[in-house]
């Protein structure tokens, strides 16, 4: 048992994560033992009150050396160079206060169920995804500070474990999934969903840019659980995927397969659904969780929230690969 820290409930309403009580500030002695205790919470941890960081983000980078050898600089992950942090650009910021910062989409939250129900289930919740999945290694741990979040009410994010939904799927659909692989796209690659159902073409790639195929089964390197590893919409390539080697395209066979796993994937029981405070701080495993983000109102709202990536233990899958997006021109650099 650590001394750093307790596990002092779980999270409300999930059948995932924790909520944990550090002993001492991380600036007096760093909680060792963390590490551990996402892997045996499923995946999500919930720190709470930790002012410091707003003060000196090198806290939230030190934490972050936790969870693995690499806390990752965006200087190089084909990040907008305008929502890097300037003093530390391990930390992209994750905002609509900097100039140039792009607003939330201008969309309405989707109504209630007919249950009367906050929504979350796919595809009536939308924008499911996983932290850089079209990397080769994928990062494994994301840490999430919220600086300034949107009102409470506002701007919450979303979590559903692959973990527990790959336990539920029929064994058929097991089976289905078992070797298959899905490829992955970046954001604003011109391959996402709404572009192929509008039969725009995508631009052409540079090598480090290319969509990557990861397994929609993957084995955790630390729990040794199998978890669903899945994006939709924007973070899939939907002109030669979804999946590798079946129909590609938004209306093909692929395509009806990506929907019925993220319905089944986002249910209510595998989800868990965070209100924002100033001062938290989540810590998420990319490698067996998804997650998404519900609108907030810019008019309202001055958001301003740090996130930081973690790399080094993606699994014997991605044993001495190379990183798919660093040209090999930057390659000494990183």
């Amino acid at each position: 048992m650590s001394t750093d820290f307790e596990i002092v409930q779980p999270l409300p309403s999930a059948a995932f994560g924790a909520t944990v009580k550090l002993s001492r500030s991380p600036r007096e002695k760093m909680p060792e033992g963390l590490p551990a205790a996402l892997a045996e919470a499923g995946g999500l941890l919930l720190i709470q009150g930790l002012e410091e960081i707003a003060a000196d983000p090198a806290v939230l980078v030190e934490l972050s050396t936790l969870f693995g050898p690499e806390v990752e600089d965006y200087r190089y992950l084909l990040t907008r160079q305008n929502v890097v942090h300037q003093t530390h650009p391990e930390i992209f910021m994750v905002t609509n206060t900097v100039p140039g910062a792009r607003p939330p989409p201008a969309r309405p939250e989707p109504p209630l169920t007919a249950e009367g129900k906050f929504p979350v289930q796919y595809p009536h919740r939308r924008g499911w995804h996983t932290d850089q999945s079209y990397r080769r290694p994928p990062p494994d741990i994301s840490l999430f500070y919220a600086v300034a979040p949107a009102d409470r009410s506002r701007g919450q994010t979303i979590f559903a474990s692959g973990t527990l939904a790959y336990d539920a799927l029929p064994a058929a659909l097991k089976a289905r999934v078992e070797t298959l692989q899905g490829l992955h796209a970046q954001p604003g690659s011109g391959r996402g969903r709404k572009e192929a159902l509008a039969g725009t073409m995508p631009r052409a790639f540079a090598a480090h840019e290319r969509s990557q195929p990861q397994p929609v089964v993957r084995i955790h390197p630390v729990t040794g659980k199998p978890a669903l590893y899945l994006c939709e919409y924007s973070q899939m390539d939907w002109f030669e995927g979804p999946f590798v080697g079946m129909q590609p395209g938004p209306r093909g066979d692929g395509a009806a397969l990506l929907d019925e796993l993220m319905a089944h994937y986002t249910r209510p029981e595998f989800v868990y659904v965070h209100e924002w405070t100033q001062s938290d701080l989540l810590v998420w495993d990319n490698r067996c969780l998804v997650h998404t983000a519900t609108w907030y109102d810019p008019d309202k709202d001055r958001r301003m929230m740090w996130r930081t990536t973690v790399r080094g233990n993606p699994g014997p899958l991605y044993a001495g690969e190379a990183r798919s997006w660093i040209p090999r021109e930057q390659e000494a650099l990183v």
